[in-house]
């Protein structure tokens, strides 16, 4: 296993946050990894994506929401999730200059880095992918919370469970297709949220993450 690296990243108006660097030997691609709103960069869920995209030569820099880093349940506002998603997007160019960066996140934090790139597009980052894109909360479907990413304006990898409660079907496959060829759209049979699926499929945590980084391995190709 490739060792991270431990940063802190300087963001506007407090104090640093905590950041993880996992560079594997031939590295092609750096991933800008937020954080979903529940959960910070340390999740079992984030590490085992760290370590399936560093078999596929795809290094990743994790890093914490300040609500996180001071234990706080609250998400932060928009605009300090932004300019956070931002500061990290600048350390990763700055920690491994030369690799072509792909930014993007688990939910929330995927969702802040979209939102980012919408406001003004993040330098250097070439593309977008979503580790379950947030688009509605379970049980209130719609399709407000994706209205920025008509203004987003690099390619969109979203990965998405099927049995998914935060992205409706119904919603979400409408909207890449309105969205394309910017958008693709990989959905993960009988995946949940979590990208858990249930054990009469047959299928392990471990052949869901080959899935889920194979993907996005192969996408970066296309960019």
């Amino acid at each position: 296993m490739t060792a991270d690296a431990e940063l802190r990243l300087a963001v506007p108006e407090g104090e640093p946050v905590g950041a993880l660097l996992r560079v594997p030997d031939g590295a092609h691609t750096l991933y800008v990894v937020a954080h979903g709103a529940g959960a910070g960069m340390r999740h079992p869920f984030l590490e085992r994506v760290a370590e399936s995209l560093a078999g596929e030569g795809i290094a990743t820099l994790r890093y914490q929401f300040p609500y996180m880093e001071q234990g706080r349940k609250r998400p932060d506002p928009p605009s300090i999730a932004t300019a956070t998603v931002r500061a990290a997007v600048k350390a990763a160019s700055e920690a491994a200059p030369g690799l072509p960066l792909i930014a993007g996140g688990k939910s929330f934090g995927g969702r802040m880095t979209s939102t980012a790139q919408a406001e003004e597009p993040l330098p250097e980052v070439q593309g977008l992918a979503f580790l379950g894109f947030p688009l509605h909360p379970p049980g209130r479907p719609g399709v407000g919370r994706a209205a920025h990413l008509d203004e987003v304006d690099v390619p969109m990898l979203f990965l998405q469970g099927t049995r998914d409660t935060f992205a409706g079907l119904d919603l979400l496959v409408p909207l890449t297709e309105r969205l394309a060829p910017r958008a693709t759209l990989h959905l993960v049979e009988g995946g949940d949220h979590s990208f858990k699926v249930l054990k009469r499929s047959g299928r392990t945590e471990d052949d869901v993450m080959a899935e889920l980084s194979g993907t996005i391995a192969d996408w970066t190709t296309t960019l």
